[in-house]
């Protein structure tokens, strides 16, 4: 039985960072739009924005070795560093404007200063390294990185690693101390809170069942009513589908043009969290190594210093896990009615393709705990497995497409917007660096989707980014400034030191 039909300017699916996101740039782009959020969980920023299911690294490509690539000739491509830092300065800009106007309040809740770090063994991989240091020291966006080889200078920076170490093997590290620690589940939630005073409808316990086109060219959104078990149908002139893995079969439900061909893998993640207090206090930073041959760029092995609920933690992983649910929270049936007529050859393609992620996935799953605790000892030589639980961190669900590059059935490691020619309706697919590029990815689907209000919105945004429109790295000054500005606004200390 259905008991409510209602018109809307924009529906937002999903209560995570991305709908917290849009709907927060658009109340201050279009105050008077009508926006309502539908999220099938009882409160905002559970799924993949949840900070127990997310890395929270606050992704800018200051440690994280597989977004800079060595080419065939040898030489260093850090285009994909420079963009992912570029773009993570975009959403550290949107942050501090609403620090700034009293719609986000004590940042600290959310970021931190925290020193990125990349660690490698062995002689070549150390060579790698430095090639790395030196290639991304010459780029403003990078300025202030350290590499060092020297075991005492590694001593002071991760005592914890370094303790206890007895090869002789090569070892080497990069550092930066303004790197981040983000909370995205706490930001989602501090988000949501302003928007919802702000008069954006959010409705929990509201699960999206269909989306289909309805004959004036909106959308009619079928909606069940959770606790009530009601059906409900929204009509909107614009949709956005936020709902991390579940995005895609929503997606798949508009029928666009854009919606075919595409599939998802996907990946669930485990983590060690330390629960002895004085290991805790020993490591300050986060500290990302080198992914193993045939191991995919999500598992790179990383000893990250979080803050959650605003206290000290101490998290190791990730160890692959595989699901066929697309959400925590989702079905066993996910990976298999995702498979169309559509799509079938695209699976197929990436199945054949990817034999040696499938084989790395299951060995990962069997993996015992003491299995786990030998590559953890890689990072802490003499970590003792009763400090350390297992956590289930949350899905992630790969984009799958055909590629120039790649041919049938590619997998994507990133985040990609899918969205109607006519911009009516755009869906976010894909994981890392995902919650750290929110803001930039959200403001070009608005590009995107609405190019009427390019010239009307322009000032506004950049009030919000006073960057936009222009490369920080060609415009070393207003890097400085917003460097600053962003520092002032959120409390954060640039050279914040390493606490024994």
């Amino acid at each position: 039985m259905s008991n409510r039909q209602t018109k809307r300017d924009v529906i937002l699916i999903g209560a995570g960072i991305m709908s917290a996101t849009l709907g927060t740039i658009l109340k201050e782009l279009a105050p008077e739009w009508d926006i309502t959020t539908f999220e099938k969980l009882d409160k905002p920023g559970e799924e993949s924005s949840n900070e127990w299911n997310n890395a929270g690294t606050g992704h800018a490509a200051l440690c994280e070795l597989n977004y800079t690539v060595e080419k065939p000739d040898r030489s260093l491509d850090i285009s994909k560093a420079v963009k992912i830092n570029s773009q993570f300065q975009v959403s550290m800009q949107f942050w501090s404007y609403l620090v700034k106007n009293n719609l986000l309040d004590n940042p600290q809740d959310f970021i931190r200063s925290l020193p990125h770090m990349s660690l490698v063994h062995g002689a070549e991989n150390v060579n790698f390294l430095k090639k790395r240091f030196e290639a991304l020291s010459n780029n403003p966006l990078f300025e202030g990185m350290e590499f060092s080889e020297d075991t005492e200078k590694l001593k002071e920076w991760i005592p914890l690693i370094m303790e206890g170490r007895i090869s002789d093997e090569a070892i080497a590290a990069t550092k930066i101390d303004t790197g981040t620690d983000v909370n995205f589940g706490a930001l989602t939630r501090k988000l949501f809170s302003h928007l919802e005073k702000d008069g954006l409808e959010v409705n929990y316990k509201h699960s999206v069942e269909d989306i289909q086109r309805a004959e004036d060219g909106s959308w009619e959104v079928k909606v069940l009513d959770m606790e009530n078990e009601k059906i409900e149908y929204h009509t909107a002139d614009f949709v956005f589908i936020g709902g991390g893995g579940g995005s895609l079969h929503l997606l798949q439900k508009t029928g666009i043009p854009e919606s075919k061909r595409i599939g998802g893998f996907p990946v669930s993640g485990l983590f060690m969290v330390c629960n002895n207090p004085e290991v805790i206090e020993k490591h300050h930073a986060k500290v990302y190594g080198k992914a193993k041959v045939g191991a995919p760029p999500m598992s790179v092995p990383h000893l990250d210093t979080r803050f959650i609920d605003n206290k000290k933690s101490l998290l190791f992983g990730p160890f692959a896990g595989f699901s066929p649910k697309f959400l925590k929270t989702g079905s066993m049936l996910d990976l298999v009615t995702s498979v169309k007529k559509d799509n079938l050859f695209t699976m197929v393609g990436a199945g054949v393709k990817n034999a040696s992620l499938t084989k790395y996935l299951i060995e990962q799953v069997i993996q015992s705990k003491e299995q786990r605790m030998e590559e953890l000892r890689e990072f802490i030589p003499d970590a003792k497995s009763e400090d350390w639980d297992l956590v289930t961190a949350g899905q992630r669900v790969q984009v799958i497409k055909d590629t120039e590059e790649g041919g049938k059935g590619t997998l994507q490691f990133g985040t990609e917007v899918v969205n109607s020619e006519d911009g009516s309706i755009a869906a976010l697919l894909g994981a890392s660096p995902g919650a750290s590029t929110a803001v930039p990815v959200m403001l070009d689907m608005l590009e995107e989707c609405f190019p009427q209000y390019r010239q009307e919105w322009e000032q506004k945004i950049k009030e919000m980014i006073p960057s936009y429109g222009k490369s920080l790295v060609e415009h070393p000054e207003l890097l400085k400034e917003v460097h600053r500005s962003n520092a002032e606004a959120l409390g954060l200390n640039e050279k914040e030191t390493v606490t024994q």
